[in-house]
């Protein structure tokens, strides 16, 4: 379970997070929805232990989360992969939180590692691809190779920071089917920030509305209406919905 109570976050006179309390039980995938500058990418932050708070506390399990964790893996919006390396070396650096760093110079993993390396490749639909080198893979590939690196981290809770801002439509939602399809199968929390409500209604299962750092919508995929939507947008991502809606 993760409990955020009273999380604020402030960079000088900027409130990028303001006083967000919410739970998340064991294995639900949450939608994180709001504009650019909501505090959505604050808050995933600070739930992997990037990010120090100002105030409020965040646990995992009932451990307070006071840093990095190995058990909190992410999925970034810029991909942060190693370009020359294969598919398949790049999941591997997933494991380098249970490996020696003598040993992942020389590319010494587990055998246990190695297998979790092809099955999250395997998750994502990129195991006849492991070889290829990453440089020569498609955006929406490379989001993909992202996404088993995080998963080889063997995590207990899975975030995702925009995970498909920079993909096309295609793309896009076919990386967040591989993301809910691994959170199915292991079982995981997961958050993602999205700020495509088209995207995340298809996806989500419960959905966090930000708006100038504040959460003013929790709820599922029933609760999210139109008037919910203009609240954490405005009117032109509701006109949006409305159009395709009526198409």
């Amino acid at each position: 379970m993760i409990e955020v109570s009273n999380l604020s976050k402030s960079y000088g006179e900027i409130q990028a997070v303001d006083d967000v309390s919410f739970t998340i039980p064991d294995g639900e995938f949450v939608v994180v929805l709001g504009e650019s500058g909501a505090g959505k990418s604050t808050l995933l932050r600070c739930l992997n232990g990037l990010t120090e708070p100002t105030s409020g506390s965040i646990t995992i399990n009932g451990d307070p989360v006071e840093g990095p964790r190995d058990d909190v893996a992410m999925v970034f919006q810029q991909h942060y992969l190693i370009e020359e390396m294969s598919a398949y070396n790049n999941a591997l650096t997933g494991a380098l939180g249970r490996t020696s760093f003598f040993n992942s110079l020389l590319g010494r993993y587990t055998e246990e590692d190695k297998y979790e390396a092809l099955r999250a490749l395997e998750t994502v639909g990129l195991l006849d691809e492991s070889g290829q080198s990453v440089g020569q893979m498609s955006g929406g590939q490379q989001q993909r190779v992202g996404i088993a690196r995080a998963l080889v981290q063997q995590p207990n809770l899975l975030l995702a920071d925009e995970p498909v801002a920079s993909l096309d439509p295609a793309s896009a939602e076919q990386v967040m089917a591989y993301i809910r399809q691994a959170a199915d199968e292991r079982g995981l929390s997961t958050l993602a920030s999205l700020h495509q409500v088209n995207i995340a209604r298809e996806f989500g299962e419960r959905f966090l509305g930000m708006k100038d750092g504040e959460v003013i919508f929790d709820g599922y995929r029933d609760d999210l209406t139109v008037d919910v939507i203009d609240e954490i947008y405005g009117t032109i991502e509701t006109e949006a919905i409305r159009t395709e809606a009526e198409a």
